[in-house]
């Protein structure tokens, strides 16, 4: 285990066992490549399929809520299967989970290519969203082995930056598929991008967590672990205030097609478009965040600042879309969600950071338990936000603001970034 504040990057063999420093120092790159492609699969699963949800209400006869909810299914899926995958990877190492994770993936993905009715797809969603927590789960936990404190946040950045490119291109990618098919040609693409990167994984990612930094234990030992993880208030607080900023994310996510597309609308290229601007945002502030404030700024400075941009956009969006400022198009929402998805960079990146950075003893229970608070609390948001229906937004800015109130209740009430003092993360 390197020292603490020293960056592992290039300290990553070729195989399951160490070859030596000049072989290590030659896989750095790519190892981030292959790490940044497994974090892209949960928005590529979710945001090339964007643009069809319209079309899939009408083609499988389904309510828009009902359409809604193969998102919730993919969401939920995600979160219960790194509540498993997480304690299996700090047992059994990052690998083995990791390529049956993918192979499960690529089977349930196929198979919603072909799903006759709304039912079925959100059952095999389920399963997709279940397959697709390995990739999200063990990306994070290999960031945790090669890094610690501020070289961890900048590489999340980083980190960021590469599975920003998914939601930037997933739904031009997907507008561009509706153009010559229909919805079923998405996930026939998205099975393609599964098989492609389980090879990818199998040549070229190597093992990480060395034998005898696993734990022995079973079930037992997990919920044990995920319990004395939990009763730390501290590392408890960044994980709720993640949940919250990434469920106020979600809430765009899946209320962004109804409200572009059937409310201003704006066409499924038109969408594709934007919804890509907006992800170009979160890219740039996570860039800015690892590149120019990670070192130079407190990482909860940088959390805090972010979190009141999004409660800041979230109220502008509740007073456009409720009619405060009278009838307004489709720019200033869209200039609002903007911010809202920029400031994303701020919040996601060190809220997990903060938060692994508490637990070097137990990363893949520690990500798991990140990751399922995430998408269990962004799951239950998604339905709320068509409760009215589908000619207002008001519900998803409501949503938006609620979660960002509470987000910043759980930093504040829990973290007590006041308490760490003003140069912890300098420290790490």
């Amino acid at each position: 285990m390197p020292e603490r504040g020293q960056t592992t990057e290039h300290q990553i063999p070729k195989a399951a066992e160490p070859e030596g420093p000049a072989a290590l120092r030659r896989t750095g790159a790519l190892v981030t490549l292959v790490l940044g492609g497994l974090t892209a699969v949960p928005p590529l699963s979710m945001d090339m399929y964007l643009p069809a949800l319209p079309e899939v209400t009408d083609a499988l006869h389904a309510p828009a809520v009902t359409v809604q909810l193969t998102l919730t299914a993919c969401l939920m899926g995600m979160a219960l299967g790194q509540l498993v995958v997480g304690p299996m990877s700090d047992k059994w190492g990052r690998r083995r989970p990791l390529l049956i994770g993918l192979l499960v993936y690529i089977l349930a993905t196929a198979i919603c290519a072909f799903a006759p009715t709304a039912e079925l797809l959100i059952g095999f969603r389920l399963l997709q969203g279940l397959a697709g927590a390995a990739g999200i789960v063990i990306a994070r936990a290999i960031v945790r082995d090669l890094y610690d404190g501020v070289e961890m946040a900048r590489f999340f950045s980083t980190l960021m930056l590469i599975s920003g490119v998914a939601p930037v291109v997933a739904p031009l990618i997907g507008g561009q598929v509706l153009r010559f098919t229909d919805w079923r040609g998405i996930f026939v693409v998205l099975t393609g991008v599964g098989i492609a990167l389980t090879l990818l994984v199998w040549r070229r990612l190597p093992e990480t967590l060395a034998p005898e930094k696993r734990h022995s234990g079973g079930t037992v030992e997990a919920l044990r672990t995920m319990r004395s993880l939990l009763a730390d208030r501290v590392f408890t607080g960044y994980m709720i205030a993640g949940g919250f900023a990434f469920a106020a994310l979600f809430a765009y996510i899946s209320a962004s097609p109804f409200v572009i597309q059937e409310i201003y609308g704006a066409s499924p290229q038109t969408f594709s478009l934007l919804f890509g601007v907006n992800s170009v945002g979160l890219i740039a502030v996570g860039q800015i965040n690892g590149k120019v404030l990670v070192g130079r700024v407190s990482l909860n400075k940088a959390l805090a600042f972010g979190l009141t941009t999004i409660t800041v956009a979230a109220t502008a969006l509740l007073l456009m879309t409720a009619g405060v400022f009278g009838e307004v198009g489709l720019f200033p929402v869209a200039a609002g969600l903007f911010v809202l998805m920029s400031a994303m960079g701020l919040a996601m990146p060190n809220t997990q950071s903060l938060a692994l950075t508490r637990t070097p003893h137990a990363a893949g229970s520690a990500s798991a338990l990140l990751g399922t608070t995430s998408f269990l609390i962004g799951a239950i948001a998604s339905p709320l936000v068509g409760i009215a229906g589908e000619d207002t937004a008001v519900p998803m800015a409501v949503v938006q603001l609620v979660c960002a109130l509470a987000a910043i209740a759980c930093f504040v009430g829990l973290c007590r970034p006041w308490e760490h003092g003003p140069t912890e993360e300098a420290d790490h």
